[in-house]
């Protein structure tokens, strides 16, 4: 069984050089991985989709058709930028659709698959803004809205985003928070926690467990892999122009 994992990619444009490194990736793995668990954030903004994609978008649904056509397994754990996902995927090819994440069954190994934005409790407020986004209301409205206006809407909060990552990094540093995270989580019976958000990528064991933190595909370009035998974290080099 050979699974691969990654998150954080937040895709933009298809000149980008993290989605062309992306692309590339996805095509290597054709025929040669088994299950690919992408861990939310993969795109900077898609929040459902139930007639038609975004056209930044197309080239990544695109190349997940083919790696599913080829044999893969899909699981899609929704993030912070991307969510009501499963009218994007439902009747153009299988996906696993996780809202708040899920176990994962991997060769005996009992794995849970989360984003990590809710791994920390002291974020009362960004609980709140997420409940509100993932609300029905909210739903309906963006569905209302013309796609180019709900594309440059997203534009400017992704902005504010990106403003305000620093400072919550200072003031509740990732380590901290997912280790105490990962410790109660494989308290209840998990072999391992699998979690991005946090854009650092490290393994650590605890206990008889392991905690599996992806950290981005921005510029890390990184990504966890099993094969049979436990997990490691790589870095993918895409190919030279």
């Amino acid at each position: 069984m050979r699974a691969v994992f990654l998150a954080d990619a937040h895709l933009r444009q298809p000149t980008d050089a993290n989605y062309q490194a992306l692309l590339s990736f996805l095509a290597e793995q054709e025929g040669r991985t088994d299950l690919l668990a992408l861990l939310g954030d993969i795109c900077e903004f898609l929040v459902g989709c139930p007639d038609r994609l975004y056209p930044a978008h197309i080239p990544l649904f695109q190349a997940l058709e083919r790696l599913q056509r080829s044999g893969t397994r899909l699981v899609y754990v929704e993030g912070n930028h991307d969510f009501h996902l499963a009218t994007c995927f439902h009747s153009r090819f299988p996906c696993q659709v996780l809202p708040d994440g899920g176990a994962l069954e991997l060769d005996g190994q009992r794995l849970l698959l989360v984003h990590g934005d809710l791994a920390n409790p002291a974020d009362r407020g960004y609980r709140l803004l997420r409940a509100v986004l993932r609300s029905a209301p909210l739903r309906l409205l963006i569905r209302a809205l013309p796609p180019a206006w709900t594309w440059r809407i997203a534009e400017r909060c992704s902005g504010a985003s990106r403003r305000t990552r620093n400072d919550k990094r200072q003031r509740w540093p990732a380590h901290e928070i997912l280790v105490s995270y990962a410790r109660a989580r494989l308290a209840e019976g998990y072999q391992a926690v699998i979690t991005g958000h946090f854009h650092e990528p490290f393994r650590q064991r605890l206990g008889d467990g392991e905690l599996i933190a992806l950290g981005d595909w921005i510029s890390q370009y990184s990504y966890a892999v099993w094969e049979g035998q436990g997990f490691r974290l790589e870095s993918y080099t895409p190919p030279a122009d």
